[in-house]
């Protein structure tokens, strides 16, 4: 499903879940259409700004499967930086992040493996602190692998944790703000 509740083209949609979402509720961090995982809605047009275009840097994490394994080498150079293109068709240094390597995460022996994979593959459990279009699509491209599966597990404390694919659970303002690291406006 794409991140938003009205479009022009037949995709599946937020509104298409089982839930009455009050008016005026929209995504931050939202993710493209082939990935899966965390996602944030709130009615407050303020927690946008106050996550992802304050000075202080927030957290989000992020299992990505690719092709092929990946070496130490190639995981170094995700951790201190690659080149990827931007919108408007320049290019950009990522900011140093977290890289393991990892084995099959439990999310993907939880939902029965997702389809069939041939030949070598590699887990990966990235740690970032920016978020540009298609961003770890991007990194991973640029080391030579290709992302077949992007699930984002967490922004900062706030966790996917064993909530399903279309699930919602709703949280009390206070915890919100507090597991994203983030100040309400007094």
């Amino acid at each position: 499903m794409v991140s938003q509740f009205i479009s022009s083209h037949k995709v599946r949609l937020l509104s298409d879940l089982n839930f009455n979402f009050p008016e005026g509720t929209h995504a931050i961090g939202r993710l493209d259409s082939n990935s899966e995982g965390l996602l944030l809605l709130t009615t407050d047009k303020k927690v946008t700004k106050l996550l992802f275009e304050s000075d202080e840097p927030h957290k989000r994490v992020y299992l990505v499967q690719v092709k092929r394994l990946v070496t130490d080498e190639c995981a170094e150079r995700l951790r201190t930086g690659v080149s990827i293109r931007v919108k408007g068709g320049g290019d950009y240094i990522t900011a140093p992040c977290e890289v393991s390597i990892l084995n099959p995460p439990e999310i993907f022996e939880r939902q029965g493996g997702k389809g069939k994979l041939y030949g070598p593959f590699t887990w990966l459990q990235l740690t970032l602190t920016e978020g540009k279009f298609r961003q770890v699509r991007k990194m991973v491209d640029a080391v030579g692998h290709q992302c077949i599966r992007l699930v984002r597990t967490s922004i900062e404390d706030l966790q996917l944790g064993d909530l399903e694919p279309g699930g919602v659970k709703e949280i009390a303002e206070n915890d919100f703000f507090r597991l994203l690291k983030i100040k309400k406006d007094p």
